[in-house]
């Protein structure tokens, strides 16, 4: 079986202390989206040293890095520079690092995790050689685990809560496989990704609820739509006369989380459009109306306005060497190799 390639980039030895910060800002960014830089004062005559290692989830990126005590912010300009939006779940692992954003301030100590928003401004401090892991996230792929509803700026995910501990390890579990994994089995990882984050949240009670009954119908709802993906008339009239509701109460129960139903029915759809596209050689056209799109020029403009590339694109990203997709948004703000050609950091693929 072919290996899956894992990117890692380090600064060099050979540089002097300028040199490693301004290429430690290019890596930061290049891995975790824009960010500005700026080095701790130095306890002891060390070099400041860092590097990052990169695997893909399908379009997810895990990434882990280690680095000497610095600071960062994302501001303005970081902000316009970044393409697509992007949740964040950073883990401590070890060292002593603090994360804001907004009002939030969390600090992080070895096994916590924290979310934060690509869309508002955040800054960290690292006060100590730090060993982390983060894992970029896009907004797309929360919406087909109606995660997005769940997500608030700066919320600490404590280490210690038995939610949080499964998703660390399996993370950990997943590092050591992912580069032998096939293209089906990377696409089944990445959903178990999705879905052991949002049961994270849910443990930290940021679930947003009506009554003590929404959760399990909410649930069903969801179940019903997954069995009756090919049905075209799936609507919210049909999920209500199945479930012995009204409209209003499906309207109600799919809005807390900041969806309507159909919005609901169209991600998910797209979501099987997009496993179906990686493992098969069907026709686009094929697979769209297979998945309830009326024609294909409506399929791929909202797979693109989803997922950042058209329905052809993202299938020949899907099946370059190493499995990494397209996903034009996370590569746009990447670009691992301009990295390595223009600040001549050092990347290499194992």
């Amino acid at each position: 079986m072919a290996m899956r390639d894992v990117e890692y980039w380090t600064t060099s030895s050979q540089d002097d202390a300028d040199d490693r910060v301004g290429r430690w800002q290019e890596i930061l960014s290049a891995t975790h989206l824009p960010w500005t830089v700026q080095p701790s004062p130095p306890d002891d005559d060390r070099p400041f040293e860092a590097w990052v290692r990169r695997w893909w989830i399908d379009d997810l990126a895990m990434v882990d890095c280690e680095c000497s005590p610095c600071s960062g912010t994302r501001q303005r300009r970081q902000l316009a520079d970044t393409d697509g939006e992007f949740v964040v779940v950073l883990i401590a692992r070890t060292g002593h690092e603090t994360v804001s954003q907004g009002e939030a301030e969390a600090v992080l100590r070895p096994g916590d995790a924290v979310l934060w928003d690509s869309t508002r401004p955040a800054r960290f401090s690292v006060w100590e050689p730090l060993s982390k892991r983060s894992l970029l996230i896009p907004r797309a792929a929360l919406d087909e685990v109606h995660g997005r509803g769940r997500i608030s700026a700066g919320l600490l995910l404590n280490g210690a809560a038995p939610a949080t501990r499964l998703l660390l390890a399996y993370l950990d579990t997943l590092s050591e496989s992912l580069p032998e994994l096939g293209s089906s089995a990377v696409a089944a990882a990445r959903n178990a990704t999705l879905e052991l984050l949002v049961g994270a949240l849910r443990a930290e009670g940021d679930v947003p609820a009506t009554s003590t009954t929404q959760p399990a119908l909410r649930a069903a709802m969801d179940r019903y739509i997954e069995r009756h993906l090919l049905d075209g008339s799936i609507t919210p009239t049909a999920i209500a006369a199945a479930h012995g509701v009204s409209i209003r109460t499906v309207n109600r129960i799919f809005n807390a989380t900041g969806q309507t139903a159909g919005e609901v029915i169209r991600i998910r759809r797209l979501a099987r459009a997009r496993e179906e596209l990686t493992d098969s050689d069907r026709p686009v056209t094929v697979i769209a109306h297979r998945w309830g799109f009326a024609d294909t020029s409506h399929f791929s403009r909202s797979f693109k306005a989803h997922y950042g590339s058209s329905p052809t694109d993202y299938r020949l990203g899907s099946r370059m060497p190493g499995g990494a997709p397209v996903q034009a948004r996370v590569a746009a703000v990447q670009g691992a190799g301009a990295i390595g050609r223009e600040a001549q950091v050092t990347a290499v693929q194992s």
